[in-house]
């Protein structure tokens, strides 16, 4: 049985975002219930040892709050925390393995476009490659992530690409792993190998392709970038001067949005992730939190479990 738990479902930032007043950010700094932590997931196949889906600034936040994270009774140094495999190179998506520090073995699974990135910043050499080691990913190249003895997980991995654009910290900046196209925005299908149930998760993702829509088809749970509701959200709202597509998002709205583009594709369950604090479908009482439900999307809160 595969359980992926929701650690976070916020955009970078967070809900309530530490200097912002929007209307969402007001509402959470009043009441605890709106409050959101910076995306992340966690999967496993035997509830015993699991993987991240990007390691989130708020991740020791997180582990607190997720007891099937913590360590097993009776153990002096232990964590069920086998792997962390990174989507993109963004801060909200780096910047919680600082937190891993800590001397436990665990390996850190990424596009070698991302882990150039991890090299070419020393910080992150805070983590000993002996214990965390680094392994490439290959688009499209099914892979297994192995626990920390060297057993197998039971969980295979299929990376693919997906429409996005570079960190935007490296915005005209030389890119530490080349100009290839392919690699900074990745999707991933994970497939529980005993019992060949899958799900997919896209955390950024700029436009919904043919091709995406051939792969998403008929998924028992996908898990998708909600980051705005409408492309001109920051700017209408005055918080920022980019649109979501400017920073690689798709709007959840629109004929364009997301909610369109994967309508009739028959996918049994899909959550909205990686949501901005400017996004209203964050609010329960919204029109657009209404419509978004009507059209079969979750809106999901910190700590959600879902099974397959």
């Amino acid at each position: 049985m595969m359980r992926v738990v929701v650690l976070g479902a916020a955009a970078g930032g967070g809900v309530p975002q530490w200097n912002c007043g929007c209307v969402n950010c007001r509402a959470a700094f009043a009441d605890p219930a709106e409050q959101r932590t910076q995306a992340s997931l966690a999967i496993s196949v035997d509830g015993a040892h699991w993987f991240l889906i990007n390691a989130s600034p708020d991740l020791r936040q997180q582990i607190i709050a997720t007891p099937q994270l913590h360590p097993k009774p009776g153990a002096l140094r232990h964590s069920p925390i086998a792997g962390v495999i990174l989507t993109n190179g963004e801060v909200d998506a780096v910047a919680g393995l600082l937190s891993m520090r800590e001397g436990s073995p665990f390996a850190i699974y990424g596009h070698a476009k991302v882990l150039a990135i991890l090299r070419a910043n020393s910080i992150f050499n805070v983590l000993n490659e002996k214990l965390v080691p680094r392994r490439p990913i290959e688009i499209d190249r099914p892979f297994e992530p192995l626990l920390p003895d060297g057993t197998r997980s039971g969980l295979e991995v299929v990376a693919f690409a997906v429409p996005g654009k570079a960190a935007w910290y490296l915005e005209g900046r030389t890119h530490p792993g080349g100009d290839a196209a392919d690699g900074d925005t990745l999707g991933l299908t994970f497939t529980d190998k005993a019992t060949g149930r899958s799900m997919h998760v896209l955390t950024a993702c700029a436009r919904v392709t043919d091709d995406l829509k051939a792969r998403l088809a008929g998924a028992p749970l996908l898990l998708f970038d909600g980051t705005v509701w409408r492309d001109d959200e920051l700017i209408a709202a005055g918080l920022g001067h980019k649109t979501g597509q400017a920073m690689g998002h798709i709007a959840m709205s629109g004929a364009d949005g997301a909610i369109a583009a994967l309508g009739g594709l028959d996918i049994a369950r899909k959550l909205f992730v990686h949501i901005n604090n400017s996004n209203p479908a964050l609010l329960c009482d919204s029109a657009e939190r209404r419509a978004a439900e009507t059209a079969g999307w979750q809106i999901p809160a910190d700590g959600t479990e879902v099974t397959l």
